[in-house]
């Protein structure tokens, strides 16, 4: 039987990745601070009864961005595929944090049909990501596993329905309540930022995770 050998992360000149580790982190610090300044202004919430295209606008915009730089920059690609796959990993921990949806859906803040399947759903992702990294560190070939790829596509469709429903419930009370308190700060941050990331780091993994699938086929058949 062969061994598999897997990829080496994708090593960059030190100048490069300084360079792209420096306009990473002040894009990131400014599409932070552009949500926190617009939404202290209002700039996301849209009138009862009318589609969120401010808030849509916000959540799609860095992902555009993110997928464009993908697409039309080598560059990027690289850095990307050069991220410790084990902290992306990790990040999706702080998912744990969609607990908060449950005494936000129990004061009656946000509907229950958005707040308990956002909350639980990013609870499900979060309690997991610590299993996804132990496997990685202790059996790297763990990124090309059927395990991992589902716990991010998984991952994906959580935040996908989470703001389908915040979207569908911000046009159609449930009991009066809407999901419009995420238009605001400080909930704001949650898809105005942190979905987005989130997004993005799933699909850095997956990424990741179809390179390391590629080489172990390679070097099999070698």
């Amino acid at each position: 039987m062969t061994a598999t050998v897997l990829p080496q992360p994708v090593e960059f000149q030190p100048n490069a990745r300084r360079g792209m580790n420096l306009g990473v982190t002040i894009t990131l610090g400014v599409w932070l601070a552009l949500v926190i300044v617009l939404g202290a202004d209002g700039a996301f919430v849209a009138p009862p009864k009318a589609p969120p295209v401010a808030f849509g606008i916000a959540v799609a915009t860095p992902l555009i961005v993110f997928f464009a730089s993908l697409r039309l920059s080598r560059s990027f690609r690289e850095f990307v595929l050069a991220i410790d796959l084990r902290l992306i990993a990790a990040i999706q921990a702080w998912r744990w944090a969609g607990l908060g949806f449950l005494p936000l859906y129990a004061y009656k803040i946000l509907p229950g049909v958005f707040a308990l399947t956002a909350g639980f759903g990013d609870m499900a992702v979060g309690i997991v990501a610590p299993w996804m990294v132990l496997a990685l560190v202790r059996r790297p070939g763990f990124a090309a596993s059927a395990a991992f790829v589902r716990w991010n596509w998984l991952g994906i469709l959580d935040l996908v329905v989470a703001l389908s429903l915040g979207v569908f419930t911000s046009l159609f009370a449930t009991g009066g309540l809407t999901a419009a308190p995420m238009e605001v700060l400080p909930l704001l941050l949650i898809p105005g930022f942190l979905v987005p990331l989130f997004l993005m780091l799933h699909t850095a993994a997956l990424m990741q995770s179809k390179v390391v699938s590629q080489s172990a086929d390679v070097q099999t058949v070698n």
